[in-house]
């Protein structure tokens, strides 16, 4: 039962959620396309990764303070995820949609050249995740959205 009063999972497990949930009208207004798979998939706005760091961080900063050696390590390991979330795992998607690219011209040329263009399909095969980094405004607004939702529900522990 103590795991259910542990104030910084808990908020950040629910901001986890939280940005997961609200990908999906996010993606709506902006693009009038309904995605529900958002909700289920990385990348995106807001960072679910940014969201989650914050949270705990802002969790642990109102319970133990900000002077605290935990909170300490909790705001560097929130840096170091965020800035991963911007760089590695945003240049890693950039490859992907690079690789994708190949992989449909090296498959129309060979279609092209076996004559497999009258042929059906068997397999499809799945294409690399090109969303798996995020533009570092998707970042801004998780961390933002991790910090509020901490800041609200604490008074509600």
């Amino acid at each position: 039962m103590a795991l259910l009063s542990n104030f910084p999972l808990i908020i950040a497990l629910f901001a986890i959620l939280f940005a997961q949930g609200v990908k999906v009208p996010i993606h709506y207004i902006a693009t009038r396309e309904f995605k529900p798979g958002l909700a289920f998939s990385t990348g995106g706005m807001p960072s679910s990764h940014s969201a989650a760091v914050t949270a705990v961080t802002t969790g642990v900063g109102i319970e133990h303070g900000l002077s605290s050696g935990i909170f300490a390590v909790s705001c560097v390991f929130s840096i170091i995820i965020m800035f991963d979330a911007t760089g590695i795992r945003r240049q890693a998607g950039e490859q992907a949609i690079v690789l994708n690219m190949l992989v449909k011209d090296f498959q129309y040329f060979v279609d092209e050249a076996k004559g497999w263009s009258k042929k059906k399909q068997f397999e499809k095969k799945q294409e690399l995740k090109e969303l798996l980094g995020h533009q570092p405004i998707e970042v801004f607004f998780g961390g933002l959205t991790g910090i509020l939702l901490a800041l609200l529900a604490y008074p509600m522990f």
